[in-house]
């Protein structure tokens, strides 16, 4: 992981903090070095946001964990953001300023039509994306939220819950190595505490990592096996549907004693990409690559000869459901892109405005080049009269 000014990243936890505050949430030399580029005046204190509340923000502080307002301006913040305490006029304790993010995990809000984005977690090292196997492997879902991982600027990991279901686990397990290729893949069973020392050992010490997947997924089951006692409530899941309880009402940080950091997050039940085009390419490298070896560049990979992508599709190599993922994901962040930009969407209407007159136009020749040829069929048909 490297910082804003490209240093790497010392997450070896500080140990000059109190237990209460930072230090238990991910302070590190780095973190220090992070905050002392960017220095805010009046600043007297360097806090951590664990958890956002309607009207307060809980942030760890020097002295334990406290209860803010929000800040009066600038960026919101989010669960995971360092950000500096100071005094108000009243001598209270305020946030002053949100340090710029090391790592942003965001989607696009969720009704159809928006263009905003949702941030839901900032300075993580890791998004574990939780596949559990009681329930059929989403293809989309999966490589999409591992899109938006990778374009967090964190790293993806992707971790299997609910293993100790073995009739059905190697199946899914199978199917989430070959669809996640180039992301590491641990499975895990909460239940019976299989796995959860290497996923452990997948999070360096002074590290945070979020836990991203569908209600009933077992996330909390995971952190109280982590933490080694039960800190986040736990629900059931309906057999029929697969649905469970959102247990998890907030994203709040949970500490380790090894000074990792954990984020659990409420299920979510869809993830609309956000400006992920980098997200894109690290998810679906292969794809680009493919396309980059057609002979046209400007090929549609339909019926164009040389297009190595059909070629690809036809030998098997590439699924043609992987690739109409792949499109269906571009289309939907050229369609973001367009709504946002207002110069864009102009252009966009203009040239289907054109298409559409052009094909009215081929459509009128084509009808009137019948009449004529009908007509002169007709014509050699009648004989002469003498």
């Amino acid at each position: 992981m490297h910082n804003s000014s490209g240093n790497p990243l010392d997450n070896t936890p500080s140990t000059n903090q109190p237990t209460g505050g930072p230090g238990a949430y991910g302070y590190t030399p780095a973190v220090a070095r992070h905050f002392d580029q960017y220095p805010c005046p009046g600043a007297t204190e360097r806090g951590r946001v664990v958890r956002v509340d309607r009207t307060l923000l809980l942030v760890a502080a020097g002295d334990g964990l406290l209860h803010l307002p929000y800040p009066l301006s600038g960026e919101p913040a989010v669960t995971g953001d360092w950000v500096w305490i100071g005094p108000n006029r009243a001598g209270n304790r305020q946030i002053l300023a949100v340090l710029p993010r090391r790592s942003e995990l965001s989607r696009k809000r969720a009704f159809e039509d928006s263009s905003e984005e949702q941030v839901l977690a900032a300075n993580m090292d890791t998004v574990g994306v939780v596949v559990p196997v009681d329930r059929p492997l989403t293809h989309n879902r999966l490589e999409r939220t591992l899109v938006a991982a990778w374009d967090s600027g964190a790293t993806p990991l992707v971790i299997i819950t609910k293993a100790d279901l073995a009739d059905v686990a190697h199946d899914v397990v199978g199917k989430v190595i070959l669809q996640a290729a180039g992301v590491e893949v641990v499975t895990t069973s909460a239940e019976n505490g299989d796995g959860v020392d290497e996923l452990m050992s997948r999070i360096q010490p002074g590290g945070t990592i979020v836990l991203l997947g569908p209600s009933g997924a077992g996330k909390s089951t995971l952190i109280n096996a982590l933490v080694g006692r039960e800190v986040q409530q736990t629900g059931e899941v309906r057999s029929g549907d697969f649905k469970g309880k959102h247990t998890t009402t907030a994203r709040e940080l949970v500490p380790l004693s090894n000074g990792t950091v954990l984020m659990d997050t409420p299920g979510v039940r869809g993830f609309g990409l956000f400006d992920a085009g980098e997200g894109l390419g690290g998810m679906f490298g292969d794809v680009e690559e493919l396309a980059a070896g057609c002979r046209f560049a400007d090929c549609a990979h339909g019926g164009e000869p040389g297009c190595a992508v059909r070629e690809a599709i036809d030998g098997g190599v590439l699924e043609e459901r992987r690739w109409n993922s792949y499109l269906k994901m571009q289309r939907e962040l050229a369609a973001l892109a367009r709504r946002s930009d207002v110069a864009a969407q102009r252009a966009y209407h203009r040239e289907w405005h054109q298409k559409v007159v052009s094909a009215g136009r081929s459509q009128r020749w084509a009808e009137r080049e019948a009449t004529e040829r009908q007509g002169r069929t007709a014509g050699k048909d009648r004989k002469p009269k003498r």
